[in-house]
């Protein structure tokens, strides 16, 4: 079993605990107004950089001793991000859906809930915390993920769809999705390379956003992905390991 299925496997357990704690219809609607990551990306006047809250993760350990998610956020949008990404997935990520309200309440930046999205159930409580947007993972939804974009649309979020080869990005776009992201990561080896976005952005469209995802860690990682065809990139790792979280994100955007 890979760490992936590992993962997926609690995670579905978690939610149907959840589901029998607070069934979908008891699930409060969405507090706030959505706000749309697609168009904060087009907006962007330089790289666009979604910035990741991310306590821990398998391959770095703990990343977040002791965070403090609001002024996380806050320092986000100082250094120019252009979203903010928060992990929700607790056991291997040390992430928590209350991260993220508190970040939503203390920006005025769209929200990524970041996650692994296996049950309807999970949107729905996305809308309930005041995600605009969730990350959907093509190599955990298959051919499911057709349903899954249309219980995004029902909630009038976003989805950022996950990819990690030539056959999942055809099916993100078959699928309709506007906002693909390819992850450097391979999630079943966890070996990371930058050329993937490379290899896989000339089968996305000039009509969505490629978003590149993992191992970006300097100005240069970000130019040559950007020239690789990204419209923006996410960093979680290198802006948690940051003593000056502003000042790496403002150095991660000059281009």
């Amino acid at each position: 079993m890979t760490l992936l299925d590992e993962i997926v496997t609690k995670t579905r357990k978690r939610v149907e605990t959840r589901k029998r704690e607070v069934p979908v219809d008891k699930l409060p609607s969405r507090p706030t107004e959505v706000r749309s990551l697609s168009d904060a990306i087009n907006r962007c006047c330089g790289p666009p950089v979604i910035a990741e809250i991310k306590p821990k993760s398998p391959s770095a350990g703990v990343l977040g001793q002791g965070l403090d998610v609001g002024a996380r956020a806050i320092a986000y949008e100082a250094g120019g991000a252009v979203g903010i990404s928060v992990l929700t997935e607790p056991d291997y990520f040390g992430g928590d859906l209350e991260n993220l309200t508190n970040a939503r309440q203390n920006v005025r930046l769209p929200v990524l809930r970041k996650d692994f999205i296996v049950d309807n159930y999970q949107i729905h409580e996305s809308a309930t915390y005041g995600a605009d947007a969730v990350l959907l993972i093509v190599s955990c939804l298959g051919d499911g993920l057709l349903d899954f974009l249309g219980s995004v649309k029902d909630l009038a979020l976003e989805a950022l769809v996950e990819c990690h080869s030539k056959s999942e990005v055809e099916m993100a776009v078959a699928a309709g999705a506007t906002l693909i992201g390819v992850n450097n990561r391979d999630l079943k080896t966890m070996k990371i390379d930058l050329n993937i976005t490379k290899e896989l952005a000339k089968y996305v469209p000039n009509d969505r956003i490629l978003v590149s995802e993992s191992g970006i860690n300097t100005a240069d990682d970000v130019r040559f992905l950007l020239g690789a065809g990204a419209q923006a990139v996410l960093v979680g790792t290198a802006l948690m390991k940051a003593e000056d979280v502003k000042q790496k994100l403002m150095e991660l955007r000059v281009v």
